[in-house]
């Protein structure tokens, strides 16, 4: 089946924060696509919803094989299903990661610029932050690894990782993810490894994927990995992750600080997660490759027609990260939304004031035309 992705979806009006939170802007901010999405995943929920009955759900069957197979066939792991801790999302395992492993005075480690609730998840808690930049060699971001050393204390308890990154679009290296896992062994910090995006890699025969579940045991034992079909199949509203633990002690730890303060998830994201992981390959395919030409065409558009404007090639997600400090205002994403009517996602909210974050998963058309609003006010 092909799919065409350069159909236009009208989603003004339907209680969408991309459209709705703002509806005078053209959005490009938060990340979700302006796709539908796969019909196999639609068809699957139609059939639930014809069931006609909803109440408290747990994971069934199905969805537990499908997302073994998705693990075995797409991560090359075989991971035994006690380890899987389902849950509504993935910003609150990050907090319960936080709470579960920070006591008063200690602290959370990450790498900006970041996901926003990367340096806002210890405020639910007790811990402090710290953060260290990355940094840029050879026109690729990577660890300052002089740095880290420098900045971990003996409080500092959790390292929180985003891979692929977000909003930098790296995918990082086996190399790297090994000499992180060891630093976290070094310095005794559990290991949480946001794989959101992992399925999101444009170019994957280049950089392909290493997931913290491809680690060695020794080093596996202190990590916490985090999936989800959401981004990729564009179902983050249904609200459906998962987590790897193997550690019992640190499943255990984790899965207490629930408590009551998360609900149910929601009897239809079952499903979905089911249909993406087991009929929505074709689907990924053909996004990838639609992604893979708006970036190039980004990538063409800003070089061509904004110097002030510096973006380097993501290797995943649908995210352009634009160093826009040649502009000269203080503030880029202010000066877009007042002059040409877009909404972008202020780097600031990343750990970087100077920067804006362009979500290009939507149409070619819809994307032209916001850069070229761009364009007219520079």
């Amino acid at each position: 089946m092909t799919y065409d992705f350069d159909v236009p979806i009208t989603r003004q009006g339907t209680g969408c924060i991309k459209f709705d939170r703002r509806p005078e802007l053209d959005p490009f901010w938060v990340a979700d696509m302006d796709f539908t999405s796969a019909p196999e995943i639609i068809e699957a929920l139609h059939a639930r919803i014809n069931h006609g009955v909803f109440g408290y759900a747990q994971a069934h069957a199905g969805v537990n094989e499908a997302i073994d197979l998705y693990l075995e066939n797409q991560r090359g792991v075989t991971v035994p299903g006690e380890q899987i801790v389902h849950l509504g999302g993935l910003v609150p395992a990050l907090s319960l990661a936080g709470r579960a492993f920070c006591q008063a005075g200690e602290a959370l480690m990450t790498c900006t610029p970041v996901y926003p609730p990367f340096i806002g998840v210890h405020h639910d808690g007790v811990a402090k932050l710290i953060t260290v930049d990355h940094v840029l060699v050879n026109e690729r971001y990577e660890f300052d690894w002089d740095a880290m050393e420098a900045a971990v204390t003996p409080e500092t308890k959790v390292f929180l990782l985003c891979n692929p990154q977000n909003p930098l679009g790296r995918v990082f290296t086996r190399e790297e993810v090994e000499q992180l896992a060891r630093f976290c062994v070094k310095h005794d910090l559990v290991l949480v490894s946001d794989e959101i995006h992992c399925d999101l890699v444009l170019d994957a025969e280049k950089t392909p994927h290493f997931s913290a579940l491809e680690l060695s045991e020794d080093l596996r034992q202190r990590t916490i990995t985090l999936l989800s079909p959401s981004k990729t199949w564009n179902i983050a509203g249904l609200g459906y992750a998962f987590a790897v633990i193997p550690d019992d002690s640190i499943r255990r730890r984790f899965s207490a600080q629930r408590g009551h303060t998360l609900s149910e998830i929601n009897a239809l994201s079952y499903y979905a997660a089911e249909a993406a992981y087991r009929h929505g390959e074709p689907w990924r395919q053909q996004l990838l490759a639609y992604l893979r030409g708006n970036r190039a065409a980004l990538d063409a558009f800003v070089a061509e027609r904004m110097p002030k404007l510096k973006v380097i090639p993501g290797e995943a997600t649908y995210l352009a990260w634009i160093d826009a400090r040649g502009m000269g205002v203080e503030n880029p994403a202010q000066y877009f939304e007042k002059n040409a009517g877009l909404f972008l996602s202020d780097g600031a909210f990343f750990g970087w004031p100077g920067w804006i974050r362009f979500n290009f998963g939507t149409t070619r058309e819809h994307m032209l035309a916001g850069l070229e609003k761009m364009a007219a006010v520079l």
